[in-house]
C-alpha cells in the first residue's frame, strides 16, 4: 500500500471584525454595513462644501481687470494684466504651499475639523478680499484664502469613506461635479454682482457700502452660502478611526478585517508608485483642463479675423452654464453605470481619447455661424466637460485606493499641492501661447488658433499615455 498523502491544511478563517465603541470610524463602518446604498445626507454635505469652497476661486475673474484699475497699482493701463496675473495666481500658490499640511492634519485630528475650519476661512478671507482697498491686501487675502482653505484633500478622503465600496465612484464624482459647477458658476456671481452701483443704479446708491467697496457684494453672497454650509457641519459625522484610549470593543464574527487587523507596514507616500503615478496623470490632465478653460474663453471672444468666434461675454457664460448643467445630469444618471462597466482606469483612457477629436474640431467652427455653429459648439463643450470630470474622478479613485485610510488625507494633500502648482502655471502658459498663436495667422503649418488646439491635444495625448504601463502602476484592487 502506498503512503497516504498528508491532508492539505485548511484555509485560515477570516479574521473577525473589531469595532470600538466611541470610535467614529468604526461607527461609520457599521452604518455602511447596516444601511447599504447611497449615503445621500453625507454626499449632499460633500457637494455643498465643495461647491461653496470652489466658488471663490474663479468669482474674481470677471471683475479682476476693473479691480486692479481701481486699486491704482498699475502705472499704465497696459500693465494691468501683469498685476492681475499675480493676484489671480495668489490663491493657487497659497493652496499649493499648505495642502500637504492640511492632508496630514486630516489624518491626525479627523476630516470634520479640517473641513469646518476650511469653510470658516472662506467666510472670513473671501469677505476681506471684497473689502480690499490696497493691492497688498487683495494679494494677502487671496493667498491666505488658498492656504487656509484646505478642504480638497480631506473632502476627497471623506467622500470615499462615507460610501460602501460599490458607491465610491459616486462619492468622488460628486466632488468632481460640485467642483466643476462651482468653478463655472463663480464667474457668473462675480460678473452679475460686482460694481452693483454701476450695474443696478436704481437698487444701490453711490454712497452706500457697495459704492465704496464695489466688489464686496459677490464676496458676501459666497460667504453667506459658506456660512450655511458651516452651520451644517454640526450634523457631519466623522469617518477617521480613532482607537487610542478606547478599551471596550465589539467583535463581529463574520466579514473581513478592519484597521485593527494585521496590516503590512505602511509605505512612504513618495515611494508608493501606484499613488505617485496616478498623481502624475492627474497633474497632466489638470494642466490641460485649466489651459483649455482659459483658451476656450479667449478663443470664443476673440475676433473672427484672428480665428475666434466674436462672442460677447454673456454668450460665453451661457455656453459654460449649459456645460455645467450637463455635469449634474451626467453625474446623476450616467457616471455610476460607466464606472461599473469600464472601471476608473478604462473610463479615464476612453474619455481622454474621445476628447482629442473634440479639441481638434474647435478651430474649424470659426467657419460656421448661427444655428450651424451653436449646435456643434454646445455639444462639444458639454462632452468636453463630461470627459474632463470622468478623467478627474478616475484618477482620484486610483489615488485614494492606493493608500490605507490613515494615509489618505496626506496622499490627497500631495496630489492637491502638485495639481495647484500645475494650475498656477497653466493660465500664464495658455495666455502666452494664445497671444503667440494669434500673431501667426498666415503661417503654413497650423496657422493661428489651430496651433493652440494642436498643443492642447498634445498635452491630452501625454496624459493618455501616462494611463498605460509602465507609467501607471495600478492599485491592487484594480488588478485583473
Amino acid at each position: 500500500m502506498g503512503e497516504q498523502s498528508p491532508a492539505s491544511p485548511l484555509p485560515p478563517a477570516p479574521a473577525a471584525k473589531v469595532y470600538y465603541d466611541g470610535c467614529p470610524g468604526c461607527a461609520m463602518d457599521r452604518k455602511k454595513e447596516t444601511h447599504a446604498g447611497v449615503p445621500y445626507k453625507e454626499l449632499l454635505f460633500v457637494a455643498t462644501t465643495t461647491f461653496a469652497s470652489a466658488l471663490p476661486i474663479t468669482s474674481l475673474f470677471p471683475f479682476l481687470y476693473f479691480m486692479i484699475k481701481d486699486l491704482h497699482i498699475a502705472p499704465r493701463e497696459e500693465d494691468i494684466g501683469f498685476y492681475a496675473g499675480f493676484l489671480g495666481a495668489a490663491y493657487m500658490i497659497g493652496r499649493g504651499v499648505a495642502s500637504v499640511f492640511w492632508g496630514v492634519a486630516a489624518d491626525r485630528v479627523g476630516r470634520k475639523p479640517v473641513l469646518a475650519f476650511s469653510v470658516f476661512s472662506v467666510i472670513v478671507f473671501n469677505t476681506l478680499f471684497g473689502l480690499s482697498v490696497k493691492y497688498w491686501m487683495a494679494i494677502a487675502t487671496r493667498f491666505l484664502l488658498g492656504a487656509l482653505n484646505g478642504f480638497l484633500a480631506p473632502v476627497k478622503a471623506y467622500s470615499i469613506e462615507v460610501c460602501p465600496p460599490d458607491q465610491q465612484a459616486l462619492g468622488i464624482s460628486v466632488v468632481s461635479t460640485a467642483w466643476g459647477m462651482g468653478v463655472i458658476i463663480g464667474p457668473a456671481i462675480g460678473g452679475y454682482l460686482a460694481q452693483p452701483v454701476k450695474q443696478y443704479p436704481h437698487l444701490f446708491h453711490e454712497n452706500s457700502v457697495f459704492g465704496r467697496f464695489p466688489y464686496l457684494l459677490p464676496c458676501l453672497c459666497i460667504s453667506f452660502l459658506a456660512t450655511l454650509v458651516l452651520i451644517s457641519c454640526i450634523w457631519l459625522p466623522e469617518t477617521l478611526h480613532k482607537h487610542k484610549g478606547l478599551e471596550r470593543a465589539v467583535e463581529m464574527v463574520e466579514g473581513t478585517t478592519t484597521q485593527e487587523s494585521a496590516e503590512p507596514p505602511k509605505k512612504s507616500l513618495l515611494r508608493n508608485w501606484p499613488l505617485m503615478s496616478s498623481i502624475i496623470s492627474y497633474c497632466v490632465f489638470s494642466l490641460h483642463d485649466t489651459a483649455y478653460s482659459e483658451i476656450f474663453s479667449l478663443w470664443t471672444v476673440s475676433d473672427r479675423k484672428y480665428g475666434g468666434l466674436s462672442f460677447a461675454s454673456k454668450d460665453v457664460g451661457q455656453v459654460l452654464t449649459v456645460a455645467g448643467a450637463s455635469l449634474l445630469v451626467y453625474q446623476i444618471f450616467a457616471y455610476r453605470w460607466i464606472d461599473r462597466v469600464l472601471g476608473p482606469i478604462n473610463s479615464t483612457r476612453v474619455s481622454s481619447a474621445l476628447s482629442i477629436p473634440i479639441i481638434a474640431a474647435y478651430p474649424f467652427m470659426t467657419h460656421l455661424s448661427g444655428i450651424r455653429l451653436d449646435v456643434p459648439l454646445y455639444i462639444a463643450a458639454m462632452l468636453k466637460s463630461v470627459f474632463a470630470i470622468t478623467r478627474t474622478t478616475g484618477t482620484s479613485l486610483l489615488q485614494n485606493n492606493a493608500v490605507p485610510q490613515e494615509q489618505r488625507g496626506a496622499a490627497n494633500g500631495i496630489a492637491t499641492t502638485a495639481m495647484s502648482l500645475s494650475k498656477a502655471f497653466a493660465p500664464a502658459g495658455a495666455g502666452i501661447l494664445f497671444s503667440w498663436a494669434q500673431k501667426r495667422q498666415h503661417a503654413s503649418f497650423f496657422p493661428g488658433d489651430q496651433m493652440v488646439f494642436l498643443l492642447l491635444n498634445l498635452t491630452e495625448v501625454i496624459g493618455l499615455v501616462f494611463t498605460f504601463k509602465p507609467f501607471l502602476a495600478v492599485p491592487q484592487q484594480y488588478k485583473q
